[in-house]
């Protein structure tokens, strides 16, 4: 068992690597253009290409695949040639500063061709002075000057330049003068948690993302315990009785179930439960930070999941068991005299065991992203939703650093089920 483990975590590893190489490079050549996506398709050309170079995309496609894997920060920081340390202000979002001997925090902004020092003490107190002694000559009688600005840029400005950038706001585009010459955007790395910023809500990916991840396992974690059971349950109950009146019934029911797409369960529970009846809330708008607050929103998406994946389950579980109780061993075993109860939990049931188990496993990566019908019918904040929208908008931090969570959540659960089925079955092992 241990060199098995050892075996599928070297795989994983293996897999995570290739799969982020496919997922970063599928996210990159996809069809649609970022910044139109973003900001609409009336920007300009110029508009657009200091957008895109506003978010790195002028650098070759390996430096920012390096980027968004390890961080570009470790890199940066050289540049700047001081420590670089990311910090939370009150309004929730991150921000970037170099790091003084004396553990002060500064960065830069340019004024003409005067550098603008912005330094944070240890206090909280912010003091801007001018500090043109940073600037450095090179060999083109050019002075240039690596630092951090105030948007999460390492960036080099070059003294005297007229650099035009656009900036969009709220309000619109701004267009400036004496821009940097050079942007690297700061972030950490999916390594360690950290996949960029969100182009949508400037928020940092792994917070949004977090969130909407554990509210989609609240709902799937949910979900798997009310279906699991019951689904395995009467799974046995039809398949020890095949050909019976209840084996019918189930059997039929659970078809429907399966075969019915989550959205017109999902509308006709809402029109019965809600409509006709009145004892649900019809129209839900879940709190993001806590949708679990509201339990009897949350019952509709439930009941939705539940029946989904209580057909398919127990069509399963009843099917695997026939095949079994029709075996020769489950026979043997009868004609030897066993009693029958036991002759079904100690050889066929645990056999007949392996299929459902597969299929469960398989459901989680479901459970977990790919639930966007019955999110988007019930206005849940699940991780489905958010993947859909950063699709549509070609978030690319968003949609990249989501989907390889996915992978993680899919590869995981096959772990999982090669483990148990160790424990159903004792003749398979792992070697």
């Amino acid at each position: 068992m241990a060199k098995f483990l050892i075996r599928r975590l070297f795989s994983l590893i293996l897999t995570m690597l290739l799969v982020s190489v496919t997922v970063y490079l599928f996210c990159e050549v996809s069809p649609g253009n970022i910044a139109r996506n973003v900001l609409g398709t009336h920007i300009t050309e110029r508009q657009e290409e200091s957008f895109l170079n506003q978010l790195g995309m002028d650098e070759p496609l390996y430096v920012r695949y390096m980027y968004w894997l390890f961080g570009s920060d470790w890199h940066a920081s050289r540049l700047v040639g001081m420590p670089l340390k990311r910090i939370l202000n009150k309004k929730g979002f991150h921000e970037w500063w170099a790091v003084k001997e004396d553990g002060s925090l500064i960065r830069w902004k340019l004024d003409g061709e005067d550098l603008i020092a912005v330094a944070k003490s240890s206090d909280g107190i912010i003091e801007k002075f001018v500090d043109n002694g940073r600037w450095k000559a090179t060999n083109e009688d050019v002075s240039t000057f690596w630092g951090i600005d105030t948007k999460n840029h390492v960036v080099q400005w070059e003294k005297g330049a007229e650099i035009i950038v656009w900036t969009y706001r709220r309000g619109g585009w701004q267009k400036s003068t004496g821009g940097p010459k050079q942007y690297i955007p700061l972030k950490k790395g999916l390594i360690r948690g950290d996949p960029g910023v969100s182009l949508i809500t400037g928020r940092a990916v792994s917070i949004t993302l977090f969130t909407r991840f554990r509210n989609s396992v609240i709902l799937a974690g949910l979900a798997f315990i009310i279906v699991m059971p019951f689904a395995l349950l009467l799974g046995i109950f039809a398949g020890l009785n095949e050909g019976s009146t209840g084996d019918r019934v189930i059997s039929i029911c659970g078809m429907a179930f399966s075969v019915v797409p989550e959205f017109v369960t999902g509308i006709f529970l809402i029109v019965v439960l809600s409509l006709w009846l009145r004892l649900l809330p019809g129209a839900t708008i879940f709190p993001e930070s806590a949708p679990w607050k509201r339990i009897d929103m949350l019952i509709l998406p439930l009941l939705t999941l539940a029946l989904v994946e209580l057909g398919y389950i127990l069509r399963i579980t009843r099917a695997s068991l026939v095949e079994v109780m029709d075996s020769s061993y489950v026979r043997t075993a009868f004609l030897k005299g066993l009693p029958y109860w036991r002759v079904v939990f100690t050889h066929a049931v645990r056999n007949a065991m392996i299929a459902p188990i597969t299929v469960i496993m398989l459901h989680t990566r479901y459970l977990v992203g790919g639930l966007v019908v019955v999110e988007v019918v019930f206005s849940y904040p699940g991780l489905g939703t958010y993947l859909l929208d950063a699709a549509l908008y070609r978030d690319v931090n968003a949609l990249e650093a989501g989907t390889m969570l996915m992978v993680i959540v899919c590869v995981g659960a096959q772990v999982v089920a090669d483990i148990i089925y160790t424990f159903v079955n004792p003749r398979i092992r792992y070697t």
